[in-house]
């Protein structure tokens, strides 16, 4: 890495279009950024409107509706799994090199979160792909939405608004319902999968835990209650598009709180 500004460095991590590239450049970055060679520089050119990431070509993006839900008897449909699962990893990559780029004047702490937190999507991706290409597929063989990238859209004007509703709400479902997936490809027999959805589990407890932690400093900076400001975004972006159950001991380790937890479930039990 040549460039001292992680701002322009996230912003080439975000351009990248090939899996490939983009992974590089995400361990090339982190990589500067652990060492003290990148740093947040206040006299960076303000960041552009946010755009598409980049991505490559395929998968084909389409509703949520419309993506096919697969049984997991089959190879196919474990390799669609593991496709879809893949599609929020690659997502997540840019989500947390988008948080970098597009928040400023943030501490040094948080910069390195989501740099540290791009760099686990990464690995997670690639175990992903190397576990499609032995079922036969790879990337962009089965069509995918983008719920993730859209919601980054419409909270890039708010810092706390993205803390709060992307790790905190979209990232944190993973908690929910990968242990569920665990439970039925294991039934299945697919060890191998298990043993790589097991790991993206275990540290994506982090990665939501750094959105909340993000969270609530934006709402201390902006003296607003944390509790009573999640709920009022959860309303106003989200309407009452709220699925249960809820993985409670996760989310508590991953800095909810019970009166959350508690209010989260009355609102899916509600709708």
């Amino acid at each position: 890495m040549t460039a001292t500004n992680l701002h322009a460095a996230a912003k080439a991590c975000l351009a990248a279009t090939a899996p490939a590239e983009k992974l590089r450049l995400t361990h090339a970055t982190w990589a500067a950024v652990r060492s003290g060679e990148l740093r947040p520089d206040s006299a960076a050119p303000p960041p552009e409107p946010i755009a598409a990431p980049g991505r490559p070509a395929k998968p084909q993006l389409v509703s949520a509706r419309q993506v096919p839900q697969r049984g997991l008897g089959t190879p196919e449909g474990r390799a669609a799994l593991v496709h879809a699962v893949a599609h929020i990893e690659f997502n997540a990559i840019n989500l947390a090199w988008d948080a970098v780029y597009r928040f400023r004047g943030m501490p040094d702490a948080y910069y390195r979160d989501w740099a540290s937190c791009a760099h686990d999507e990464a690995r997670h991706f690639a175990l992903l792909e190397t576990r499609l290409a032995e079922l036969g597929h790879a990337y962009g063989d089965f069509d995918a939405h983008n719920g993730l990238w859209e919601m980054a859209e419409k909270t890039a004007h708010s810092d706390l608004a993205r803390m709060a509703l992307v790790p905190r709400v979209l990232e944190a479902r993973g908690l929910d319902v990968t242990p569920g997936m665990i439970e039925r490809l294991r039934h299945a027999g697919d060890e191998r999968t298990v043993a790589v959805l097991e790991v993206i589990l275990r540290e994506e407890v982090a990665h939501v835990a750094a959105g909340t932690r993000w969270y609530r400093w934006c709402c201390a900076r902006d003296g607003v209650d944390p509790l009573d400001t999640f709920f009022a975004l959860l309303r106003d972006y989200m309407g009452v598009a709220l699925r249960g159950p809820f993985n409670r001991p996760a989310r508590l380790e991953a800095g909810f709180v019970e009166a959350e937890l508690d209010r989260l479930a009355a609102l899916a039990t509600a709708t």
